[in-house]
């Protein structure tokens, strides 16, 4: 199987599949091999399978792909070993699988003085005296040990791994009570696998009389046979092991006895490994060492699990807390109030569908004693889409202040925000200026849903709908038209985003722009009873269901005459 391997970027030596008949490298989530880096493209390059030969394609990506240096123009045959580059990422192109496994790290890797290195070797002739099976957890332990070395390791890891509440205290006194109970260890090390990548990374290192400076090598084929098997191994004579053969951790070293155990969670998997070896061929570790040493992971994963745990719950817990103050920030960009201007309505309303959301209303001030009525979407939800809004909304403020016409003002905030650098964002706004001394409206829309006029006679018509052109962000040189129309007594004009309209009920159904027509239609007088209206059918519709985007309503007419 073809694979890349990441050579520069946030996890190097991490291997990517080449499966099926293409795959999109790209930002966005649905990419088969997604690229985490903002001058990546949502979809940025394609490699595809053609009779056995690799090829790569730039998907017209705004900072290119490049192969060992050059730009890819058109569809490039890829060569064993070549080197793929897309923005700050490189990786090398493999035919097959290459000797380091996808879970483990580069060999230049080096992390708290711990570094991997292969010595892949043949398991047999092994001098492996015995292995304890330890993937059922601990009740599957059958401890031979002494009573009172048993009861030496249990308070040990009761005492020192009892109250930990973080990995980075766990790792450490676990290591520590290791020591006292193996007075004949030289060396140890914990080694933990990344849940996100599978990545081994050596995370706690120990050594009775080494440097601390100096690396600690660590067997990759150890690592490797224990998790994979989760069993604990013991090894009387490392040395001459030919299942270790040449590895440089045990040849340099002159390691003459070792234990290497899994540590495995309640739910069977295996988090890393515990390994402790002694350079003394007089004080070998035995079965009831190894014994101990099993019992001890079992415990130890559990206090391990605890901290992973707690510390999640405790990066939720700041998490939550700054969602919550970022809530009450993007609250802060929208209107306190709506206008009061004399013989006209006002009703808005605006719920994300997190915590933060990138829909955006706003009233804006303007001379003459006109409003700009502002009713934007940002592509996206969440933390990137408020960030995006709360510049917009500042963005359109200016602009509305610095223009004289609607259509101008749109214009040059087109223009701001194409040369923002917010690649692949685009904006939907629809832009409404009331002038109550004429009782007209102006509209400007970029990529909207029209704005929904209801009359006091007829049917609820859109208003402008042959003048909506592209969402902002995208054409530079585009321009906007505007229109100018009478506002009756008695007539009400409703601004909404797709989260109305696209709301689901328990069957994934839309509400859909017919069912707001058809209410609209039937709706009593008056802007806020048509708001409430509104919000209360699209409530009924949804039923239980989560709200799935977010949503923005804002209603303005003039009181009946």
């Amino acid at each position: 199987m073809a694979v890349l391997r990441a050579l520069q970027g946030s996890n190097p030596g991490q291997l990517f599949p080449l499966e099926g008949e293409r795959a999109v490298l790209g930002r966005h989530p649905d990419c088969d091999i997604v690229l985490e880096s903002g001058a990546v493209s949502r979809q940025h390059a394609r490699i595809v399978t053609r009779e056995g030969d690799f090829f790569v394609e730039d998907l017209n990506s705004r900072n290119g792909t490049f192969v060992n240096g050059r730009a890819v123009e058109g569809r490039q045959r890829l060569e064993e070993g070549d080197q793929l580059s897309i923005c700050d990422l490189a990786f090398a192109f493999h035919r097959r699988l290459p000797g380091a496994s996808p879970e483990t790290e580069d060999e230049s890797s080096r992390t708290l003085a711990g570094v991997f290195l292969d010595d892949a070797r043949p398991l047999s002739n092994s001098t492996i005296m015995s292995k304890v099976d330890v993937s059922t957890g601990s009740t599957g332990l059958r401890l031979e040990v002494n009573a009172e070395a048993k009861l030496k390791a249990l308070v040990e890891i009761g005492q020192n791994l009892g109250t930990a509440l973080s990995v980075d205290e766990v790792l450490p006194k676990l290591l520590d009570s290791l020591f006292k109970i193996f007075v004949q260890a030289d060396r140890g090390f914990v080694v933990l696998r990344e849940r996100e990548t599978g990545r081994l990374v050596p995370k706690a290192v120990k050594c009775r009389q080494m440097d601390d400076k100096q690396a600690i090598r660590i067997s990759r084929t150890i690592i490797g046979s224990v998790i994979s098997g989760k069993e604990a191994i013991l090894s009387a004579d490392a040395a001459t092991d030919l299942r270790f053969d040449l590895a440089e951790s045990i040849v340099d070293f002159h390691i003459r006895s070792m234990m290497c155990a899994p540590l495995v969670s309640g739910s069977g998997e295996a988090l890393g490994v515990i390994q402790i070896d002694t350079l003394d061929q007089r004080s070998r570790f035995s079965r009831e060492d190894l014994d101990v040493l099993a019992s001890v992971a079992c415990q130890a994963a559990v206090a391990l699990e605890n901290a992973q745990l707690h510390e999640t719950a405790l990066r939720e817990q700041v998490l939550g807390r700054d969602l919550a103050l970022a809530h009450e920030v993007q609250r802060g960009f929208l209107p306190a109030h709506s206008p009061a201007i004399p013989g006209y309505q006002f009703f808005n309303f605006y719920q994300a569908a997190r915590q933060i959301g990138g829909d955006y209303y706003d009233y804006v001030p303007l001379p003459g004693g006109r409003v700009a009525v502002v009713v934007g979407d940002v592509s996206g939800k969440g933390i990137a889409a408020s960030l995006l809004m709360a510049k917009f909304s500042a963005e359109a403020r200016f602009c509305l202040a610095a223009e004289p016409a609607p259509a101008q003002a749109v214009g040059r905030l087109n223009r701001v925000f194409c040369g923002s650098g917010w690649e692949d964002r685009f904006v939907t706004l629809l832009l409404c200026v009331l002038d109550p001394a004429r009782h007209e409206v102006t509209v400007v829309n970029a990529g909207h849903m029209p704005p929904l006029l209801r009359p006091v006679r007829g049917a609820v018509e859109p208003l402008a709908g042959d003048c909506a052109r592209l969402p902002l962000g995208i054409d530079a040189e585009a321009n906007y038209p505007q229109a100018v129309l009478p506002l009756e007594s008695g007539a009400c004009v409703s601004l909404y985003t797709d989260g109305i309209t696209e709301a689901m009920d328990g069957e994934e159904r839309l509400y859909g722009e017919r069912r707001l027509l058809d209410l609209l239609n039937a709706s009593k007088d008056g802007v806020e009873r048509i708001g409430k209206a509104i919000l209360d059918d699209v409530k009924r519709f949804v039923g239980e269901r989560p709200q799935s985007d977010d949503m923005c309503l804002v209603c303005f007419g003039r009181e009946p005459g």
